[in-house]
């Protein structure tokens, strides 16, 4: 193994959470910060909590109901369309029997 080129190793590094966890774990930095761990990760605790620091939900919701209006309208145009494709169908029959 050559010398001089590893990072110095922490064998008791020190993790804080955002939660307020703290714990220990060997690591090549000797404190980090950290948003979610397995305290508070829903995976790990069974509990389903939001944590959204970025408003990135709510901004992903704005553009599904942004879509939902658009496609409201289009929805009752294809309905006006098809009736008036139905009526074209049977001025069309009408015209021919004559």
């Amino acid at each position: 193994m050559k010398k001089d080129i590893h990072p110095q190793y922490y064998p008791k590094a020190k993790v804080d959470c955002a939660c307020g966890n703290t714990f220990t774990v060997g690591a090549t930095k000797s404190e980090f910060s950290i948003e979610i761990c397995s305290n508070c990760h829903p995976f790990y605790s069974g509990k389903e909590k939001m944590i959204d620091s970025a408003g990135r939900v709510d901004r992903f919701k704005k553009r599904i109901a942004k879509k939902d209006l658009i496609k409201a309208p289009a929805k009752k145009t294809e309905k006006i369309s098809k009736k008036l494709a139905e009526d074209k169908i049977v001025k069309s029959v009408r015209i021919t029997k004559k």
